[in-house]
């Protein structure tokens, strides 16, 4: 029988100190997205039956161009943290460090492209 101290149990199994600052973020990006959902759905809602012309004109608008930007902004952010946990807790080694290094890319690539597109038709 193979008998481990709780010591020996738990090496390499303790805190990394980041768990309650990482459920935080969550939480508060989570928050975020209640109230800035509806108001994308909202405005983003009000450009679908315009043509080229109204649609541009609309998000030159400060609020539709703000609201856009938040949303893209704080849900890319809310998409990493939350795939950042689902590959902690399911894959190991190599594979796990690729998968996080990928959606880290993918998450800010997308906010840019997100932040560039908005911008442009912004400005």
């Amino acid at each position: 029988m193979h008998f481990l101290t709780d010591r020996k149990r738990a090496t390499g199994l303790g805190s990394a100190k980041e768990g309650t600052h990482h459920h935080w973020q969550m939480m508060v990006s989570a928050v975020a997205l209640v109230g800035l959902i509806p108001l994308f759905v909202l405005t983003f809602g009000r450009a679908l039956g315009m043509g080229y012309e109204d649609a541009l004109a609309y998000y030159t608008r400060p609020f539709p161009a703000i609201v856009a930007l938040l949303t893209l902004l704080v849900g890319w952010f809310h998409f990493k943290g939350g795939v950042q946990v689902l590959i902690e807790d399911y894959t190991h080694g190599f594979t796990r460090k690729a998968l996080i290094i990928a959606t880290i890319c993918l998450s800010y690539t997308a906010a840019a492209a997100g932040l560039f597109a908005v911008a442009r038709i912004a400005l």
